[in-house]
């Protein structure tokens, strides 16, 4: 991860200067973004295995305006859709893009509140400020 420092380019006309955020970028399959992970229910200590699959834009599938993230639990397939205008937002503050990386981190750690609740379901739907303050407890800038 890089850390945030300054930028200054210098052209024959002007200089300017940006800004550049830490961010996870994408590297190797899309599949190695989140590694396998285990969680720990509060209620009963029962222990979920966990695998991130892919993701995909929910247009293309259900007509949802969300990025669409599968992960296994236990061998069974879930789908993390997280809310597309929590990205929008999320550009227009920050300057850049989320990465599918981050958008895979995002989705890991919804589902991992939700398993140490023992809520377990086929389809989470990750609604715009549960995004925004999933991006936040990540420390995504």
């Amino acid at each position: 991860m890089r850390t945030e420092s300054e930028v200054v380019t210098h052209t024959s006309q002007h200089e300017s200067s940006a800004t550049i955020r830490p961010m996870l970028p994408n590297s190797g399959a899309m599949s190695t973004f989140v590694g396998a992970f285990e969680v720990t229910s509060k209620l009963t200590g029962k222990a979920y295995q966990c695998r991130f699959s892919h993701m995909w834009n929910g247009i293309a599938t259900r007509h949802a305006d969300t990025i669409d993230t599968k992960f296994y639990v236990d061998g069974g397939a879930h789908v993390v859709g997280l809310a597309h205008p929590a990205f929008v937002t999320f550009r227009e503050q920050s300057g850049r893009d989320l990465t599918d990386r981050e958008a895979s981190f995002i989705a890991a750690e919804y589902l991992r509140e939700r398993l140490e609740e023992e809520d377990e379901r086929p389809l989470y739907d990750v609604f715009y400020d549960e995004v925004l303050r999933l991006i936040e407890q990540v420390g995504i800038k």
